[in-house]
C-alpha cells in the first residue's frame, strides 16, 4: 500500500513535563524525553500513564508545568474511537468539503471559493480510495455512513484519515483493538512504511516487534531500549538477573553488618562491665579511671556510630537493589461456585438468526466447562451473537437459551458506574456480600486497601477492565457461563497475564471472542467456532489463516 512520507526531520520533545489529575493524583513530575524519527513502542503497566502521555502530546490534556514541542503537526488515534454514526466516510476522512468543491467544478460552477477549497488537492478522491484500499476498506466507498461499518472498520477509517493528513508525528493508542487478523496485517504494513515520528502504545507483540526502539514508562520516568519488543525482553531479562544478583549480594551484606553490630555491642558491653569493676575495686587512681572511662565512652560511641552507619548503608543498598527488581502481581482467586459438571448443558442455540444477517443453523450446544474461542472477521457479528445470548438483543428468529447463570463483559467496558468506587461497583453485583468480604475478594484482583476506594472514572483502561472482571466473577449468583468480547483490548502484557491467571481459576463455561491468537491459545481452548455468515466449528490451524 502507499503511505505518506512525513519529513525525516520531524521530532518531538518533552521538557519538564508535569501533570496531575484534578483530585491531585500525580502522573508525571518533571519528565524530560524526546522522540526522533522512527517507530517507538511506548510500553508500561496499566495505570502508568501511557495514554495520558499521548493525550498530553496530542494537546487533549494540558500539563501543569513544562512543554511539548514538535517539529510538524500531530496525528492521534485514541484507544476508543467513537464516531458519529450519521457521518459519511468522506467526512471522517476530512475530504467532504474538497469533494463537494470538485463536484461543483465538474458540474460547471467556476466560483472562486470552489477552486480555493480544492487548492492543489485535485486527486483527493483517488488518494482517499487508494488509502482505503490499502487498509482493506476499498469496498466501503466514500458515501456510506459510519453506522454501516463495524467497530474495527471505524478504527481503520480513522487511521486512513490520519494517513491522508500526512502528519509529521503519528500517535497510535492500542490501534489493533477490534481489528481482525487481515486488518491487523494491513495496519502492520502501514506502520512498517512510516518514516516520520511514530509512537505506538500496544499489547500486540507482533506490532511491537516492528518498532525501532522501546520506551518503558515506569514510575513517571522513561527508560529507553534499542530494538524491538523481543530485544527489549532479552535486555530486560539480563537487567533483572543482574538486579536479583545485586539483591542477594546486598542481603548478604546486610546480614553481615547486623552480625558485626551485634558483636560490637557485646564487646562494648564487656568493656563497660570491666571498667565498672575496676572503678568499684579502686585498683587505679580515681583521676586515671575517670579519664579511661571518658576515653572508652568516646571510643564506644564512635564504634557504635560506625557500625550503625554501615548497617544503614547496607539497608539502603538493599532497598535500592530491590527497587530494581520488578514484581508484577498476578491475580489468584478461588471460585468454586462457578463449577459446572462435565455433562451439563450450559447453552442451547436453535435455528438462530441474528440482526445484520448472521445465523446458527440447526442446534448448537455448550456442555460442561467448555472453553470456546469465537473468531471471525470484523463485522461478522461476533459481538451481536454474544449480546443476543446475553439477552441484550432479540434475535430475528430462533432462540438462544442459557441454562445457568451467565455474565457478559462487552468490548466497551461500560457496565461500571463511573462515579462509584471499585468496591461499590462490586457491591452492586453482590448485594448480599459484606464490605469486608468484598474488600478481601478485591485484594485478590490487586485492588488492595485504598485502591478499592478509587472512583472508576480515575482508572486506566486495564484497571477498569480488571474492576469489571472482578465485578462479574464475584457476582451473585456465581456465573457458570462467562462471555468476554475482545478482553485483551487496552491491556498491557502484565495485565494479559493477570487475566489469564484469573481465568485459570474459573471453573465454568467460557466463550471468548478475540483476534488475539496467543491469548486464546493460553486459555486452554477446547473448541473453536468461526462466525462468517453462519457459525461453524473450525480447527486452530484454520484460525491462523482467517482474515
Amino acid at each position: 500500500m502507499s503511505t505518506p512520507n512525513p519529513s525525516r526531520s520531524a521530532s518531538l520533545t518533552l521538557t519538564s513535563l508535569s501533570f496531575a489529575w484534578p483530585d491531585g493524583t500525580p502522573v508525571f513530575d518533571d519528565l524530560h524525553t524526546a522522540f526522533g524519527p522512527g517507530r517507538t513502542g511506548l510500553i508500561g503497566l496499566n495505570g502508568s500513564g501511557k495514554s495520558t502521555l499521548l493525550r498530553l502530546i496530542a494537546g487533549e490534556l494540558t500539563p501543569v508545568e513544562g512543554s511539548v514541542l514538535t517539529a510538524g503537526d500531530i496525528g492521534y488515534l485514541p484507544q476508543d474511537v467513537t464516531l458519529d454514526t450519521a457521518l459519511r466516510v468522506d467526512e471522517v476522512l476530512g475530504i467532504a468539503a474538497t469533494r463537494a468543491a470538485l463536484l461543483a467544478i465538474e458540474g460547471g460552477d467556476a466560483a472562486e471559493e470552489h477552486f480555493a477549497a480544492v487548492g492543489d488537492d485535485w486527486d483527493v478522491e483517488e488518494r482517499a480510495l487508494a488509502t482505503l484500499a490499502g487498509l482493506g476498506l476499498g469496498h466501503i466507498g466514500l458515501d456510506r455512513t459510519i453506522g454501516e461499518v463495524s467497530g474495527g472498520e471505524s478504527v481503520l477509517l480513522r487511521l486512513a484519515a490520519l494517513l491522508l493528513e500526512r502528519p509529521a508525528v503519528l500517535l497510535l493508542d492500542e490501534p489493533t483493538n477490534n481489528l481482525d487478523l487481515d486488518a491487523r496485517r494491513r495496519l502492520y504494513a502501514a506502520v512498517r512504511a512510516w518514516t516520520g515520528v511514530l509512537v505506538v502504545v500496544s499489547h500486540d507483540r507482533e506490532l511491537l516487534d516492528l518498532v525501532d526502539q522501546v520506551a518503558d514508562l515506569r514510575g513517571g520516568a522513561i527508560t529507553w531500549y534499542g530494538g524491538n519488543f523481543t530485544a527489549y525482553e532479552e535486555a530486560l531479562a539480563v537487567e533483572q538477573e543482574a538486579a536479583e544478583r545485586m539483591v542477594r549480594v546486598a542481603r548478604t551484606d546486610l546480614r553481615r553488618q547486623q552480625r558485626e553490630l551485634a558483636d560490637a555491642q557485646v564487646k562494648l558491653a564487656r568493656r563497660k562491665r570491666y571498667g565498672q569493676k575496676m572503678y568499684d575495686t579502686k585498683r587505679e587512681p580515681k583521676i586515671v579511671m575517670n579519664d579511661r572511662k571518658r576515653t572508652a565512652q568516646v571510643s564506644a560511641g564512635k564504634h557504635r556510630v560506625m557500625h550503625e552507619d554501615r548497617l544503614a548503608g547496607a539497608k539502603e543498598r538493599l532497598d535500592e537493589a530491590a527497587g530494581a527488581v520488578r514484581s508484577d502481581d498476578e491475580i489468584h482467586v478461588d471460585l468454586p461456585y462457578t463449577s459446572v459438571p462435565p455433562g451439563r448443558t450450559v447453552l442451547t442455540l436453535r435455528e438462530l438468526e441474528l440482526r445484520y444477517g448472521s445465523r446458527v443453523d440447526g442446534e448448537l450446544w455448550v456442555r460442561g466447562p467448555e472453553r470456546i474461542a469465537l473468531v471471525g472477521r470484523n463485522g461478522a457479528g461476533k459481538s451481536t451473537l454474544l449480546r443476543t445470548i446475553a439477552g441484550e438483543l432479540s434475535p430475528e428468529a430462533g432462540e438462544a437459551v442459557a441454562h445457568v447463570p451467565l455474565r457478559y463483559l462487552p468490548q466497551r467496558v461500560d457496565l461500571l458506574d463511573e462515579e462509584a468506587t471499585v468496591a461499590e461497583n462490586v457491591g452492586r453485583f453482590a448485594p448480599q456480600a459484606t464490605n469486608a468480604l468484598i474488600r478481601n475478594r478485591l485484594a485478590r484482583f490487586l485492588f488492595r486497601g485504598a485502591r478499592a476506594d478509587q472512583r472508576v472514572s480515575t482508572l486506566s483502561g486495564g484497571e477498569r477492565f480488571r474492576a469489571a472482571l472482578a465485578s462479574l466473577m464475584l457476582a451473585e449468583p456465581a456465573p457458570q457461563l462467562l462471555m468476554l468480547d475482545e478482553p485483551t483490548n487496552n491491556l498491557d502484557m502484565a495485565s494479559v497475564r493477570q487475566l489469564t491467571s484469573a481465568l485459570e481459576s474459573y471453573e465454568g463455561a467460557l466463550i471468548v471472542a478475540s483476534h488475539d491468537l496467543p491469548f486464546l491459545e493460553s486459555l486452554g481452548i477446547t473448541r473453536w467456532l468461526e462466525l462468517d455468515g453462519e457459525l461453524r466449528e473450525v480447527t486452530p490451524r484454520d484460525v491462523a489463516g482467517l482474515g
